[in-house]
């Protein structure tokens, strides 16, 4: 005869009685951060702590990365995926708190170090409940989510990660400084922005500075360059739909008295529209030919897309509001507003299964927890870490029983 629980209930319970080793997990990995592509330590960690779970499943170095993938097997086909990401940013921590990191140079500032603990934690939840666990639980702990080019969730995706077993919804969860400690929050449709980047290099002629005359320009038409750019969002794109032409750094010259033959300079584009994203590189490429052409210049532009937009699908996000309504009470589950124009490599994974991202709130000024995402004073409220378990856990298990 089946046993029925109370799943809510337990899973509230298992997250708070494990609470101090999720902050203890937290804190190892963010002491011993990793760059992207170089996760190696943090995988060992991950794997060993799902093997000591009793996770049916463990894959290290999956598709060739530092990636490593767990399956909890349940009753049925039916399977959830839940993701968190592993890489840190190459800055200098300033927090001074006793579990800073020890490596120079090198902080989890973006809160990967969490994501990953909340993660460990809801399959430490998920083992514990294994025998009701109606289909399969597949964890994707990912590598090199703040670096396009070593094999992110793109690889992953392109290696398999979402077939066997076949995932029918994913999850991921992110940090939210601009939250209060255990609210969460998330959105249907746009959530998020695509994430491109950009190089121009200008060649003109090179010359003394007292016979311009003599030369072509390149500063002059660089300057050009960046002022017909910045008039592609403003007149060229429909205002109700976002997008940002941000020229983040220019190099050229030599000296003060020199015309120098060639200036760099590299950007980033953000749309929530496919179309957008597609159309932008196009008339930038036109702008660009068009002054450089009119000051006899030359130009190479190397336009590389990153991530994808975030599109939350419909059907799981309203699953997911339900759910962390029920789990946690309405008063702390906000449907957010407004998408924002950062970018989330999660997004590969929703443009080939249906799933949701959510925000999970760390911020609490009476703690001094309140700075941003990327800043070397980043921390968060430890209090949220069992929150977010909790909400991964209760997400992947009611999916499951919902759909077996």
């Amino acid at each position: 005869m089946a046993v029925h629980i109370n799943a809510k209930e337990e899973i509230r319970k298992a997250a708070q009685e494990i609470k101090e080793e999720i902050i203890s997990w937290r804190r190892h990995i963010h002491m011993h951060p990793e760059l992207s592509g170089e996760e190696k330590n943090t995988s060992r960690f991950v794997a060993s702590k799902l093997k000591e779970f009793g996770v049916d499943e463990v894959i290290e170095n999956f598709g060739g990365t530092t990636a490593v993938v767990g399956i909890i097997k349940g009753k049925h086909d039916v399977t959830a995926a839940l993701r968190a990401d592993m890489d840190a940013l190459p800055m200098q921590e300033k927090t001074g708190k006793p579990y800073a990191s020890r490596i120079p140079n090198v902080m989890h500032s973006c809160g990967h170090d969490a994501h990953t603990a909340i993660l460990l934690g809801a399959a430490k939840i998920l083992t514990g409940l294994k025998e009701h666990l109606q289909g399969n639980v597949k964890l994707i702990f990912q590598p090199c989510e703040e670096r396009h080019d070593c094999g992110g969730a793109k690889k992953l995706v392109e290696e398999g990660v979402l077939q066997n077993p076949d995932v029918s919804a994913i999850f991921g969860l992110h940090v939210f400084p601009e939250l209060p400690a255990g609210k969460v929050g998330t959105r249907i449709g746009h959530f998020m922005a695509s994430s491109d980047v950009f190089t121009i290099k200008i060649k003109g002629k090179g010359a003394h500075a007292s016979r311009p005359h003599q030369g072509v320009d390149s500063v002059l038409v660089a300057a050009q360059v960046i002022n017909t750019l910045h008039h592609i969002v403003s007149r060229k794109v429909d205002p109700l739909h976002p997008a940002v032409l941000t020229i983040g750094r220019i190099q050229g010259g030599y000296a003060d008295n020199i015309i120098p033959d060639e200036v760099e300079m590299g950007g980033t584009v953000r749309t929530l529209s496919l179309e957008l994203r597609d159309q932008i590189p196009k008339w930038m490429e036109h702008a660009i030919w068009g002054v450089t052409l009119s000051y006899g210049a030359a130009y190479e532009f190397d336009y590389r897309q990153g991530t994808p937009p975030v599109i939350n699908d419909e059907k799981t996000t309203r699953f997911a509001l339900g759910m962390m309504r029920d789990l946690l009470g309405k008063e702390n589950v906000v449907e957010l507003p407004e998408p924002t124009m950062g970018g989330e490599d999660f997004a590969e994974y929703l443009m080939k299964v249906p799933g949701t991202f959510i925000r999970l709130g760390i911020r609490n000024e009476e703690k001094g927890i309140k700075a941003p995402l990327h800043s070397p004073l980043f921390d968060i409220d430890e209090d949220a870490l069992p929150v977010g378990a909790s909400v991964m856990a209760y997400l992947a298990y009611k999916w499951v029983e919902e759909h077996s």
